[in-house]
């Protein structure tokens, strides 16, 4: 899921602008109007006791909002919905890949014991074991949010396949873009810390450092965009819901196929489109999946456009093997089909294993480890999931009906307290 500073002429002066986009906002100071000469300083009226000014009261001011409850309330396995009866094994080749890859050296110091004793089980040990290490070695804290509920929204994704090719004909005519040239990766944390976290991109223009184009000014500009087209799919629809998704394949008519792999973003915030047509009071929220999407853009093409440019956000890919893997989220590892979530790194550290409940949206209750492996534009807040349900029509299905509420445990290193939460 574009900042700069105000100076006449000046790239620092795009960069205010940009943290805009990416979602940072500023209080504004009140203007103080020109003075003609010198004034004489303020006096207090007299008072019969000491002379001090009273502080201004806001008639309608609101009272101080209650302090954020912790985002971590320690608690015990039996807490964890049907903990007996899930087949931990399935996740146990997660696990091993997030202590390869965790990166942040608190979070890899809280690991390294649990980790090393997880190597000493081997590649494929029993459930039984599997769960045998949990206990002895972790400890759950359930996830809740600021207000203190412990429920929050679980919604799913999947791995597309569309349909592309090399070349552009009058059946394929929508580019799959790589990184753009003239994209700019700003990092200004270390002025501007407010930054942190956030995804800055911009583009010069003359002495000007401006936001990255929006999705409507790449599409506006067709094959002069500076970027190397990977392919073109028949469905720019379908290419969407790629975007959306991060990653995905493209199969080619003598039937082989690459993978589209998440490679940058133009820095512009994820609106929903389904939330553009809710708004506008043309669906209703349990209209709003994905299928219900594509069928209203079959109902009324000519405003295709219209709905996909609602989303400003615009991915771009690299191309890579398809593999027997499933794609790889934002730690870097292979995301196992039903066994990983997108979650908020600002709450859930990377690579951690989490217990998440929710009922599934054909019926029944999904209570399952996984692994917090990726994250999201759409993803913010502490009791927030996307269920990851693998590659292919079947798992779009599912994921396109997910918008459920469900309970989130983080299972941690026993002995270490988990990171504080950001949001």
């Amino acid at each position: 899921m574009i900042c700069p500073i105000r100076k006449p002429l000046s790239v620092l002066s795009a960069l205010a602008t940009l943290v805009v986009l990416a979602g940072c906002a500023a209080t504004p100071s009140q203007p103080t109007a020109p003075v003609a000469g010198p004034v004489a300083p303020a006096q207090c009226p007299p008072v019969a006791a000491a002379p001090v000014c009273p502080e201004p009261r806001t008639p309608d001011a609101k009272p101080e909002p209650p302090p954020a409850v912790p985002a971590f309330q320690a608690a015990d396995w039996a807490a964890l919905p049907e903990w007996q009866r899930d087949d931990l094994a399935q996740a146990w080749g997660g696990l091993l890949a997030s202590c390869r890859a965790i990166r942040e050296p608190a979070a890899r110091e809280a690991w390294s014991v649990s980790c090393e004793a997880a190597r000493a089980l081997g590649d494929k040990p029993l459930t039984a074991n599997v769960r045998a290490f949990m206990e002895t070695h972790l400890q759950p804290w359930q996830i809740v949010n600021a207000d203190g509920t412990q429920e929050g929204l679980v919604t799913g994704y999947y791995e597309p396949l569309i349909r592309a090719s090399r070349w552009k004909s009058a059946r394929f005519t929508t580019p799959v873009y790589g990184v753009p040239d003239d994209m700019l990766n700003l990092d200004i944390a270390s002025l501007y810390p407010e930054t942190k976290g956030l995804r800055l991109r911009g583009r010069v223009e003359g002495r000007k450092v401006l936001p990255y184009w929006s999705r409507e000014q790449i599409e506006a500009q067709g094959e002069r965009f500076p970027a190397k087209v990977l392919a073109w799919a028949e469905d720019p629809v379908e290419l969407f819901f790629l975007q959306v998704q991060g990653s995905g394949q493209a199969e080619f008519s003598d039937g082989s196929r690459v993978r589209l792999a998440y490679a940058d973003q133009n820095g512009h915030p994820y609106i929903s489109i389904g939330r553009y047509l809710i708004n506008k009071g043309e669906m209703k929220l349990e209209q709003a999946s994905m299928q219900g999407l594509k069928n209203w853009v079959k109902a009324n093409p000519t405003r295709q456009s219209e709905l996909l440019n609602a989303n400003p956000s615009y991915v771009f890919f690299r191309e890579e093997a398809a593999g027997n893997e499933g794609p790889k989220g934002s730690l870097g590892v292979p995301l196992a089909a039903g066994r990983a979530i997108a979650v908020d790194p600002r709450t859930v550290p990377l690579g951690a294993p989490v217990f998440i409940s929710f009922p599934k949206p054909e019926g029944g209750q999904m209570n399952r480890l996984v692994m917090a492996q990726d994250t999201g534009g759409a993803i913010r807040g502490r009791v927030r999931a996307d269920f990851f349900w693998g590659f292919g029509a079947e798992a779009g299905a599912q994921a396109g009906r997910m918008r459920q509420q469900g309970k989130m445990w983080l299972l941690w290193p026993r002995g270490a307290v988990p990171p504080p939460a950001n949001p």
